[in-house]
């Protein structure tokens, strides 16, 4: 964990957290070697300590855990806390647990990106919680005078079974806060575990059932005015002017403001119409007449757009990986193939549409309430951008409805910011629907030049993978080298355990003026669908079994080739199917982990029906297999969404999609069942579950297709009715 300074006295933290009991806090260590941090008693006025609170324990017996990682529905409001309480001997109803909001003495891993969130805080966290319970058993053993290691922790209370005696976490707190924090805590075996590696109720599901979940959306704070945002649906475009004079007639609408939508190297002007309720606001919005420069932008569409890809594929590319030699082995083989496949832009579509509330305060305060990945972020870089004195910025952080990348990115709350400075009250911003969609940013369109070549007994001697497409990296930096590979771009291409000698992976950059950033499982979603499809190609030339083919590659132990034999054991691979039906395979590593897919089709009139599907993903380590479970089919649906609906397009500058009626996702009559396996078999490293279950399902259910009618699928979307 990154090295920064905190200091904080008892005013200071109670303030921040809303805590008033005296007690002990442990939280992680950002200057000490052993990972812990110093114990502060609250009862100090002036106590002071550097550490990033996680865990308070007060003296009337309250227990607060903080979750520092944003909670978008991948189960992290359960999962961290659960590192901590199960170390601590504890229930999660035994605990009140409280989202940060990117606070400094909370480090710097508040996010929810990149399938982080469990493997960044595994081991450290268990460590706050063994800490703690070190600590109070100490403290009951003084108390009582009797050897600590006769003495127990359980269910909030430390238990001496030879005297009977008992004390509770609270009762304890203020003589454990004076001890020495243990410099290397002692963990719990995991055969004794209670919470993790159990399906355990999430604690924010109840609440979300119910309608009692608070997302940025319901936000509501006193004195507060609503704004709607027109920005010009071609990307690019210049604001002339406008006349609000309409607008100004709309009930409820109180003034009109200009802003500025600022993402990753992109400005766009936008106007604010802003009202005393969002109605108003919207229907202001509806009333502009706004005169744009489109600065020869309204020409761009997609047809053109792919044919530019498809000829830059001519062009060599910046080497991302060379291994052997490629080149002259392709050359020579007696065996070779080429293909070319293409995925789509695609949008995020959060069901929680963009918004947030801003509230500007007399010196230099600001105040923020919003769905966000990334409250750290916020923190670091809106001080900076504003002006905000150190300590002067405060983020509340919603429960998201839906992020998938899109929550990474912070330009809804640029408008909200300048707007609420320049009219002095707080801001409640709020996008459409069709502004989420129109607008992006979006998941970039991506081609692959594919070549290979075998032996003649058909073995895989030569393998490229060509690269054809915008830069996510150029979509964040003015200067952005386009000599040199975006390594985001060529994402895991080369990083497969394939065992294959001469490998030459290339990556053509394709300007675009289109923000395009991450989306979830980022480019190893087109990137892998191109990939293992390839493998597949190669495997029926080489007249083989495609899942033998993949194991023939694999001679040496891995879990890429554990992935596979598990998913050959579970999908009964050998096992004939029936008549019309056809079965495809395929996995993906790459920086958020590992997983894959066996699934079956059945030919359906001029198309096909997914029959079964098979998942395995490989953690190392589970906290909740429940919630794994969720994130491997969730992460299938969006796979398949992609796969098989329309995607994004644009024409005469703009997109063409404007809702989820023309910007369609899978409806709940066409989602598979989804057979989730979870490899968890301990060691050092742990994988992430949120993002690996989605660039392995396109290629799997495409190879399906191949082997029940033999087409092979190489553009994405497809329509399943008529392949």
């Amino acid at each position: 964990m990154e090295k920064i300074d905190s200091n904080i006295n008892r005013r200071h933290f109670i303030k921040l957290s809303g805590i008033t009991g005296a007690g002990l806090i442990v939280g992680l260590s950002l200057k000490g070697s052993n990972g812990i941090s110093e114990v502060a008693n609250l009862s100090g006025e002036t106590a002071s300590y550097e550490l990033t609170p996680y865990v308070v324990i007060e003296k009337s017996g309250a227990i607060t855990i903080f979750n520092t990682k944003p909670e978008i529905g991948q189960g992290v409001f359960q999962s961290i806390p659960a590192l901590i309480a199960e170390e601590l001997e504890l229930s999660l109803d035994q605990v009140t647990i409280k989202q940060t909001g990117g606070q400094k003495q909370f480090g710097p891993m508040q996010f929810a990106g990149g399938s982080m969130s469990v493997r960044s805080s595994y081991t450290e966290l268990r460590k706050v919680g063994a800490s703690a319970k070190e600590m109070l058993l100490t403290a009951a053993g003084k108390r009582w005078n009797v050897p600590v290691e006769e003495c127990k922790a359980e269910s909030g209370k430390i238990l001496h079974a030879g005297s009977g005696k008992s004390a509770t976490y609270g009762e304890l707190a203020e003589a454990a806060s004076k001890l020495e924090v243990p410099k290397e805590p002692k963990l719990k075996d995991p055969k004794d575990f209670k919470l993790l590696g159990k399906n355990t109720q999430r604690p924010d599901i109840p609440l979300k059932s119910s309608g009692k979940a608070i997302f940025g959306i319901d936000v509501s704070v006193p004195n507060m005015v609503y704004a709607s945002l027109a920005h010009c649906p071609v990307f690019g475009a210049k604001l002339i002017s406008f006349d609000a004079t309409a607008s100004k007639k709309v009930k409820g609408v109180t003034r009109v403001e200009t802003c500025e939508r600022i993402i990753g190297k992109y400005k766009y002007p936008a106007v604010a119409v802003i009202a005393d309720n969002y109605w108003a606001a919207l229907q202001g919005r509806k009333a502009l007449t706004i005169k744009w420069d489109y600065q020869g932008n309204d020409t761009f569409n997609s047809k053109t757009y792919e044919q530019g890809l498809r000829d830059l594929a001519k062009n060599e590319g910046t080497i991302a990986h060379n291994q052997g030699d490629f080149d002259k082995t392709f050359s020579a083989s007696p065996v070779k193939l080429e293909a070319f496949y293409e995925t789509p832009i695609v949008s995020h579509s959060p069901i929680e549409p963009m918004n947030c509330v801003a509230s500007w305060m007399e010196g230099n305060k600001l105040e923020i309430w919003v769905s966000t990945q990334v409250p750290g972020d916020i923190i670091e870089s809106f001080s900076k951008a504003y002006n905000v004195p150190d300590g002067n910025l405060k983020v509340n952080v919603l429960f998201n409805g839906g992020g998938f990348g899109r929550r990474l990115y912070n330009d809804y709350i640029h408008e909200a910011v300048q707007l609420t400075k320049k009219i002095g009250q707080p801001v409640k911003l709020i996008w459409t629907r069709e502004d989420d969609t129109q607008l992006g940013p979006f998941r970039p369109m991506t081609f692959s030049a594919m070549k290979g070549a075998l032996s003649a007994d058909g073995k895989a001697i030569a393998f490229q993978h060509k690269v054809i497409a915008p830069s996510l990296d150029a979509s964040e930096k003015e200067n952005y080298d386009k000599a040199k590979p975006d390594a985001t771009m060529t994402e895991g291409i080369s990083e497969q355990k394939y065992e294959i000698a001469n490998m030459k992976n290339l990556y053509v950059y394709a300007d675009s003026h289109i923000p395009f950033v991450a989306w979830r499982a980022v480019t190893s979603t087109t990137l892998a669908f191109a990939h293992e499809c390839f493998i597949d190609e190669m495997a029926v030339k080489a007249m083989k079994d495609p899942m033998a083919f993949r194991l023939e590659m694999l001679t040496k132990d891995s879990d890429t080739k554990n992935v596979l034999q598990k998913l050959k054991e579970v999908s009964n691979w050998d096992k004939p199917l029936p008549a019309g039906w056809g079965r495809g395979v395929a996995q993906y590593e790459f920086f958020a982990g590992l997983g894959g897919y066996v699934i079956e089709v059945s030919k359906k009139g001029t198309g096909v029906k997914i029959e079964k599907v098979y998942g395995v993903i490989d953690l190392g380590t589970v906290v909740n297999p429940d919630t794994v479970k969720a994130q491997v089919e969730g992460a299938a649906v969006m796979a398949l969404t992609a796969a098989i609906k329309s995607g994004i397009t644009f024409d005469k500058g703009q997109t063409v999609q404007t809702n989820y009626h023309n910007n369609k996702l899978v409806r709940v009559n066409e989602m598979p069942q989804v057979e989730v396996h979870i490899l968890a078999n301990g060691g050092s490293t742990i994988k992430g579950a949120g993002e690996p279950g989605l660039p392995p399902f396109a290629p799997a259910l495409c190879n399906a297709i191949f082997a029940a009618t033999g087409k092979r699928i190489r553009r994405l979307p497809f329509d399943i009715n008529d392949v």
